[in-house]
């Protein structure tokens, strides 16, 4: 359920109805909207005198249940998006469309920091890479791991951009927050759950990546099990779901951002690399995301895709992606948004 508080309550007030909520055995959650504060009950309770007598405490406006079985992630907790701050006036979730680019894993330092500065000086703000990578196959590059972590830090020095990449296991999440900016959760991890509540415990922020043929509530559950532990910064990732067709790696939904844009409050970026795993459709995949209102795009960069040794084949060179960040910005200014 949500506790809508009314309008100008004091501290005093939140902390009586947080207290009250203990007793009744839920777990509360502040969400501070434009100029209203409402409180999520989270807990397996459906006892309706528990809504009736939070309704007589005379700092509460009104208690609304709520049906769908995520909650703190709903539209009903909170209306307006949720914008994510990540330093330096990078903000995901606002009127500018965050484009993050980079390799699909880091490979060496020199590769990487040459592509560090290329599309950062065509617009990018943020540099993606992986240093910890779960392949299919178990022979395929796995990734550098720490060494890897070091050298997108040593990008970040040189470019001034926010780096996002992946963790795999909840046993990694210390040694990767040390170093990223944005802490990445990949299709196949989804519903790792207690990789999930890893990341809620600690407050930097998380790209959750739709699962390979998870339906958009199961996708917002996962958020849930994230928020649900206290960590209400994440940004929410469209990177293509497994159907039948067979001419693409993945099949790009769509739909799925406007979708997300009305049952959740948490920003949604699309993949265009992963979802179609051909660099030809990227960019029109791009364009399609922002015309649906999509917050960000994770772009793969590579200044040698024939030689990468991961996902090649969907990776721009850094001289298309520079070519192509023009043509988002007039659809950006189209949607009265900006890059």
């Amino acid at each position: 359920m949500v506790i809508v508080m009314k309008p100008n309550v004091a501290e005093k007030d939140i902390a009586k109805v947080e207290e009250k909520l203990a007793e009744f055995g839920y777990q509360a959650h502040q969400i501070r909207g434009v100029g209203r504060i409402v409180i999520g009950a989270v807990g397996d309770k459906k006892d309706k005198g528990v809504m009736a007598s939070l309704e007589t405490l005379p700092q509460v406006e009104k208690v609304v249940p709520i049906m769908s079985p995520y909650k703190l992630v709903s539209r009903i907790v909170k209306k307006e998006k949720t914008r994510i701050d990540l330093g330096d006036g990078i903000i995901v979730g606002g009127e500018e469309i965050i484009v993050m680019a980079g390799p699909c894993a880091v490979e060496n330092e020199k590769n990487l920091c040459e592509v560090a500065e290329k599309v950062a000086s065509a617009g990018a703000k943020v540099l993606r890479g992986g240093a910890f990578k779960p392949r299919t196959s178990p022979y395929s590059f796995q990734g550098l791991e720490e060494k890897g972590l070091k050298m997108m830090a040593r990008a970040r020095e040189l470019t001034g951009l926010k780096i996002v990449t992946e963790v795999v296991n909840s046993h990694d999440v210390p040694l990767v927050a040390a170093y990223a900016d944005v802490l990445q959760v990949g299709a196949r991890n989804m519903q790792n759950f207690s990789l999930l509540r890893a990341l809620g415990k600690q407050h930097k922020p998380v790209l959750l990546k739709r699962g390979l043929a998870a339906t958009i509530e199961e996708w917002l559950m996962a958020a849930e099990y994230i928020v649900s532990e206290g960590n209400y910064n994440v940004i929410l990732c469209e990177r293509g779901i497994r159907t039948f067709e067979r001419y693409t790696r993945n099949t790009l939904d769509v739909s799925a951002i406007p979708l997300v844009n009305i049952y959740s409050h948490l920003p949604v970026i699309i993949d265009p690399s992963h979802s179609s795993g051909e660099r030809q459709l990227v960019p029109s995949l791009s364009r399609a995301a922002i015309a649906a209102g999509a917050d960000g795009l994770l772009i793969e960069v590579h200044s040698n895709p024939e030689l990468a040794l991961c996902d090649g084949p969907q990776s721009l060179t850094p001289q298309d992606f520079s070519l192509l960040m023009p043509e988002l910005r007039q659809i950006a200014y189209v949607c009265n948004r900006r890059m």
